[in-house]
Order: C-alpha cells, then structure tokens, then sequence
C-alpha cells in the first residue's frame, strides 16, 4: 500500500506547477496560505491553481481548512515526512562491505 501511495505523490509533485505549488505551502510553515495568496505567490490562474490543489488533495500530500470564506492550504508535513521515510528508510540496505563492485567508480 506504502508503494502505491508513494507513486501517487511522487507522481503528483512530477508536475512543475504542483511542485511549484507544494513547496510554497511548505515554506509558508503551520499557518498555510489562503488560496488567493498562493496564487499570487505562483502566478498562476485560479482555475489552474483549483486544479492542482485538488490533485496534492487527493494524494494527501495538501490539507485545507475552511476559515468563514477563506480557503486556507497547508503541506501536510506528516505526510512529507512519510514520503521522505519511504525513500529513505532502506537506504544502502544493499550494500555488502567486502563486494568489490560496491567499492568501484
């Protein structure tokens, strides 16, 4: 399920908008942004913006949180950090010190 899930996201921030869009949201931090910011901050049209917010949406990776009429975005960090973990956890697992072809450049 992890693998699946994983592919989802990865393949969601494959998109240079979404990517765009994901790391903005990150370094905004806990507070998040409201939609119309984001946007100003990627420059691109709402519609566009709508369509990519959904796509983070739905692979988790982008939670949003209605304040009155504002439509505030936030990066689920917990879910970065599950993303990160995945690829990172097994790291070198397969590496055997005494295999040569391990040590070759």
């Amino acid at each position: 399920m992890q693998l699946e899930r994983s592919a989802q996201q990865l393949e969601a921030l494959g998109n240079p908008t979404r990517l765009r869009i994901y790391r903005a949201l990150v370094r905004a931090g806990d507070a998040g942004l409201p939609v119309g910011r984001l946007q100003e901050r990627v420059g691109v049209p709402a519609s566009t913006l709508s369509h990519h917010l959904r796509q983070l949406v739905l692979t988790g990776l982008v939670t949003q949180d209605r304040q009155g009429t504002v439509l505030i975005c936030r990066a689920n960090y917990a879910a970065m950090r599950t993303l990160l973990g995945y690829l990172a956890d097994e790291c070198c697992a397969d590496v055997n010190g005494g295999d040569s072809r391990s040590n070759a450049a």
